[in-house]
């Protein structure tokens, strides 16, 4: 059988991945493949299979075929429908990459991926190589501490509304919270709602295990951006539309460091009132800088953290990181915050270093 023809499109990788330990100790690389179809006259073209190859190697290190596929990547497919790129359109494909943590990390990666057509079988694409991205990945102290949390939509969920969120303004296309967490506080029995509360629909934010924590400075820095004043939503009430795909739009009452020459923290949704730091501000790791909130696009009570290139949001591109040190307790359901479903009980307690925890597991980060 001759080998199918080169695919017509346009391929590429926007942002290189970045190597980095998550919580179950693998070392992990997330990014994403971008897929055109560039000519009009081509018709549909529908994914059937990609691999991932490291350096020269003919051995791949990702096999995705064509029901795997259909959880990474946007725009996701109907239920019963088949994944296709329609001539003009783009598919992007969110990569994630686990490689034991003692393996060496490839220096490029190769993609392979083959598509049936509408008019003349199937075509292969084979190239989209990208540098896989040296950079170091910084460790960080705690941005709370103080009881337990759900770090919530975390990374490795390519629906979340975080990785799968691609952010286009004036002219750019990021992923501003590629790595960004939502840390949800919650008591001893995995609930995010005191049980004094006594009706879950019409809860005050006092209600809520983590609301008003100390938020703290995740290592030395300058303050280069500061927003108080915004109002706190009703928790678990709809959301409206936000104004812009901005920090302004989106994150209600902030705070951006910069903790390393363009590296910059950003801590959003905070209490109204609470912002102690201002900009030029230079703060120091474990320095009090608001408390958390309910403020801006949010649905309930957390602290949404991520680490970005630039200070604004958009235009910028999440980048990985790691804690320190913090207690891992297990995985928890977003159901089970509330008390839905079979109980949410701890694992066994391991403690991990200079890592990042991965999607819906419980932490603890250690008393100063």
């Amino acid at each position: 059988m001759p080998a199918p023809a080169p695919a017509p499109v346009e391929a590429r990788v926007p942002f290189a991945p970045t190597p980095f330990v998550g919580s179950d100790g693998l070392r992990h690389l997330a990014y994403e493949l971008h897929i055109t179809n560039y000519y009009g006259d081509t018709g549909a073209l529908l994914p059937q299979s990609l691999q991932v190859f490291g350096d020269d190697s003919s051995i791949p290190l990702l096999s995705l075929d064509g029901p795997a596929l259909r959880h990474w990547v946007r725009p996701s497919p109907s239920e019963d429908g088949a994944i296709s790129i329609a001539p003009g359109k783009r598919l992007v494909v969110f990569l994630w990459l686990s490689l034991p943590a003692a393996d060496r990390v490839p220096h490029t990666f190769r993609h392979r991926m083959l598509l049936g057509t509408e008019h003349h079988g199937s075509v292969a694409l084979d190239g989209a190589l990208v540098a896989v991205s040296a950079a170091k990945v910084m460790a960080l102290g705690p941005p709370l501490r103080g009881g337990r949390w759900l770090a919530h939509e975390g990374p490795g969920a390519a629906q979340s509304h975080h990785w799968g969120s691609l952010v286009a303004v004036n002219g750019d296309l990021t992923i501003p919270q590629r790595f960004a967490l939502d840390l949800v506080g919650i008591d001893e029995q995995g609930r995010a709602v005191r049980p004094t509360a006594s009706d879950l629909e019409h809860t005050r934010h006092s209600d809520w295990v983590g609301y008003a924590a100390p938020v703290l400075a995740v290592a030395d820095g300058i303050v280069r951006a500061t927003r108080d004043g915004q109002p706190e939503h009703a928790p678990l009430t709809a959301q409206p539309e936000p104004a812009s795909l901005t920090a302004d739009g989106l994150f209600g009452n902030y705070v951006v460091l910069e903790v390393s020459p363009g590296i910059f923290a950003s801590y959003a949704h905070l209490r109204t009132g609470s912002i102690k730091v201002e900009p030029g501000q230079r703060v120091q790791r474990g320095q009090a800088l608001a408390q958390l909130g309910q403020s801006g696009n949010s649905a309930a009570p957390h602290l949404h953290f991520q680490l970005s290139n630039k200070a604004t949001f958009e235009g910028s591109e999440g980048i990985p990181y790691v804690f320190q040190a913090f207690n891992d307790f297990g995985p928890e359901s977003e159901a089970q915050l509330f008390g839905q479903g079979e109980a949410w009980t701890p694992g066994v307690t391991a403690q991990h270093g200079s890592q990042l925890p991965l999607n819906d597991i419980v932490i603890e980060f250690p008393p100063r």
